[in-house]
């Protein structure tokens, strides 16, 4: 069996690598293809096998600014040739889907999230776009919405990464999903005695607007409690400046020295509402607790008392009651990691495994049935 793996753009390891990682490891064989492909920026599992990218590749400083070429990625995703394949799976948060597949092929889309710019949060984009950006947004996104609208017929079946992903999936392309939630190696993080657990909160993650950093930055930099930011983004130089002087801003980090912060801060802060969200099940991984919106996937891996609490007003006072609610309460590090090995990534093998034979045997049903040969019942 032939596959052939669909991912949007690889440019670094987040969430919807790993996810990917972890199909390149049910399927060595299998084909990448992709619009931009930096192979520094990811794993050794995802460079061993071959990546295919788009004509978006190869246009001007793709790599870093590969959104602006938003329009065209349609285009580009139906030029990849196909044929020859038996399983297509497309792994999407940005344009993926769209390929076209052959016709005797089974489609499967694990789905991060319908395009957020376009879907769910155009608006919030939209306001934080600049003006000739913010003109432009309205006809794109039209053109793009029409498209991503008749590019989920060509999907057979629709994997959601959580419950929250799967209501959107329904919303916007009347379209039922299977829900698997994103892998996590919860054997890579380790947990430390109390007694080298540091005075500091933790932001962790891409800096970017809908993730709302800004919230926490501005929390701390009222209570004057201490926080370490870890991550890169287009709001990193924002974030450097907002900083007070209790906040420590590292930007990009090694995973081994993530993996130590998740491990010694008191708890992670957790401002935005996520599709599913990696970094919290990563720090429960730790035997941390996570300070976490209560909307989106948070309300799905984290349980309130257990392994962290929830505020539910997307304010900066909310986050700072929070904590303070926080600071009274004890948190037993087993119990935590227990919650974090609901989603070990042997669980997403198991699920992702299952679904993908029901798919497989059930085209092979229907490919049984000759155009023409009538059915009738016994």
């Amino acid at each position: 069996m032939r596959v052939a793996i669909i991912h949007y753009w690889l440019v670094s390891m987040r969430g919807g690598e790993k996810v990917l990682e972890a199909l390149c490891k049910l399927f060595p064989d299998a084909d990448i293809f992709t619009h931009v492909y930096n192979p520094d920026a990811v794993s050794d599992t995802i460079r061993r096998h071959k990546v295919t990218t788009t004509f978006i590749n190869s246009l001007p400083f793709a790599r870093r600014n590969y959104k602006r070429y938003l329009p065209l990625m349609p285009i580009a995703l139906e030029q990849i040739d196909l044929r020859g394949y038996d399983l297509i799976i497309s792994s999407e948060s940005g344009p993926a889907k769209g390929v076209i597949p052959p016709a005797g092929a089974v489609h499967i889309c694990y789905c991060h999230s319908p395009m957020r710019y376009i879907w769910n949060m155009f608006h919030d984009y939209r306001d934080r776009a600049g003006f000739i950006t913010g003109l432009l947004m309205p006809p794109l996104a039209h053109y793009l919405r029409t498209w991503d609208s008749v590019a989920s017929m060509r999907v057979d079946h629709f994997i959601a990464n959580s419950q929250t992903v799967a209501a959107r999936i329904e919303k916007y392309y009347r379209r039922d999903a299977a829900v698997i939630h994103p892998p996590v190696d919860a054997d890579a993080f380790e947990t430390v005695p109390a007694a080298e657990v540091e005075d500091y909160y933790l932001l962790a993650g891409e800096l970017v607007g809908y993730k709302r950093p800004d919230l926490a930055i501005e929390a701390f930099n009222a209570s004057r409690r201490r926080l370490v930011v870890i991550g890169g983004g287009e709001m990193l130089p924002e974030i450097r400046r907002s900083a007070g002087p209790t906040i420590k801003v590292l930007g990009p980090q090694p995973f081994e020295a993530l993996r130590r912060h998740y491990a010694r801060c008191r708890a992670l802060i957790f401002p935005g509402e996520e599709d599913f969200g990696i970094v919290p099940v990563e720090v429960m991984a730790s035997g941390r607790p996570v300070i976490a919106y209560g909307r989106g996937g948070a309300t799905e891996t984290l349980t309130e008392g257990v392994s962290g609490l929830f505020f539910y007003e997307q304010t900066a006072a909310a986050i700072e009651q929070a904590v303070c609610e926080f600071e009274q309460m004890r948190f037993d590090p087993n119990l935590i990691k227990a919650q974090a090995a609901k989603f070990h990534i042997d669980i997403f093998a198991s699920e992702i495994t299952a679904v993908l034979e029901n798919a497989l045997a059930h085209n092979s049903a229907r490919s049984r049935l000759r155009p023409g040969k009538k059915v009738l019942p016994r």
